[in-house]
């Protein structure tokens, strides 16, 4: 079946498999999972390098703040650029410029010439090309897919990169402890080629769909134009507030460390275990979104797993063991991919195409900022009232967040995807 035929498909019994019987999406997703396992072995590769060759935590703790001041920029303007260029060749570039840099890093490591700043300079450049390879990708998913069928897609997409999130790091220790860290950088460029080659295959139309009405000025006054756009939606800012409320009141991914200890006295083993369950619910947890598929009532289907989360994290901090510990952060990570893959699908069906793009850059700013002022939020109070307590807090404010949307934004309570 080709691509051109997507919008027009005749929809029959949606399986959990059927975005693959589409061309150009089977590219788009071996993109994205190329993409993402790049992107794994870039931040494991580069901590890695900085802690070996400095001996300094501090300095491998400012690749954050690198990346935090290059991507809000990087992402609002390729959102921007993803609306105004074809998204295929925005990927490709993007891409390609990801492997150059990784390569560079090799084959510098490899002259031992490589110096901290040059690695800082790749993180920059390679965070600001990744921000603009993503909105162009998730813009270009619902001219190759039905609509009926987005949510398989969408669902699809956060299995595989949790999946990723596994794959990358285990590809990035196996090649760092054989061939070292030149070898890792290599083979991580080498890869990105391969993302690049496979956005250039797409033969989807690759500028977004005009109606003769979008409003015209400077990239600067475009990309103001999609912060209104999605400001006056009647469902996307419940939606981020939503998801805002809730990662800042329980973001737990970056310092598991520090809920092992507190929750069960243990150390690098516990915080392995705990990383690889909630990695795992998450992927389970994509798979009953594409089990949802059917389910019209997607605004609630996202109030009900968001309210699955709260009282989930309950569980985790009143977990007495590792492993009903582990079995509570599998469950988290289950809710959160659900609700992930049904605000992705909204964007996509409730977005015109020719805001897509602006629209999904604000959708994974907002999720960015969340996550950094949640990882400070999570670890200010863990260590003031104790890791337990903290989820807790989290479950209660989680709860009340999720009821304040419910009450207050009608149009969530009733958006259907049909």
């Amino acid at each position: 079946m080709t691509d051109s035929a997507a919008s027009t498909d005749p929809v029959g019994p949606r399986r959990p498999w059927d975005a693959f019987r589409y061309r150009d999406y089977r590219l788009l997703w071996a993109a994205l999972v190329t993409a993402s396992i790049v992107i794994w072995m870039r931040i494991l590769g580069t901590a890695q390098w900085l802690l070996d060759e400095t001996g300094s935590a501090t300095l491998v703790g400012f690749i954050g703040v690198v990346q935090l001041v290059v991507q809000i920029p990087a992402l609002l303007w390729g959102g921007t650029l993803a609306d105004q260029l074809d998204r295929r060749r925005l990927m490709g570039i993007a891409h390609a410029t990801t492997a150059a840099v990784l390569l560079a890093l090799g084959a510098l490591n490899a002259q031992d010439v490589l110096t901290p700043a040059m690695v800082y300079v790749g993180i920059a450049v390679t965070a600001a090309s990744q921000m603009f390879a993503s909105p162009a990708r998730s813009a270009l998913v619902p001219v190759v897919i039905p609509k009926q069928k987005l949510m398989l897609a969408a669902s699809t997409d956060t299995a595989s990169q949790n999946g990723s999130a596994i794959v990358g790091p285990l590809i990035f220790a196996a090649v760092a402890v054989e061939l070292g860290l030149s070898a890792t950088f290599l083979l991580a460029g080498t890869i990105s080629l391969a993302a690049a080659g496979l956005s250039f295959g797409i033969r989807a139309p690759g500028r977004a769909a005009t109606t003769g009405d979008e409003p015209v000025g400077s990239r600067v006054q475009q990309t103001i134009a999609g912060l209104r756009y999605v400001s006056k939606h009647p469902i996307l800012p419940g939606l981020f507030l939503l998801d805002a409320g809730i990662t800042v009141a329980s973001f737990y991914r970056e310092i598991l460390p520090v809920l092992a200890l507190g929750l069960f006295a243990g150390g690098a083993s516990a915080t392995g275990i705990l990383g690889a369950a909630n990695s795992t619910g998450a992927i389970l947890g994509s798979f009953l979104a594409l089990t949802l598929v059917w389910y019209r009532r997607k605004g609630m289907l996202v109030l009900y797993a968001s309210f699955a989360y709260g009282f989930i994290l309950f569980g985790f901090g009143a977990a007495t063991t590792l492993w009903f510990g582990a079995f509570m952060i599998a469950a988290l990570g289950a809710a959160d991919a659900v609700t992930v893959a049904v605000r992705q699908t909204t964007v996509m069906l409730t977005t015109p195409d020719h805001m897509r793009g602006r629209a999904f850059a604000l959708m994974i700013l907002a999720a960015q900022t969340a996550n950094n002022v949640g990882t400070i939020w999570v670890g200010v109070w863990a260590g003031a009232i104790g890791a337990a307590n903290t989820m807790m807090l989290g479950g209660v404010i989680s709860v009340l967040a999720t009821a304040l949307i419910w009450r207050l934004w009608r149009p969530i309570r009733e958006f259907s995807s049909d």
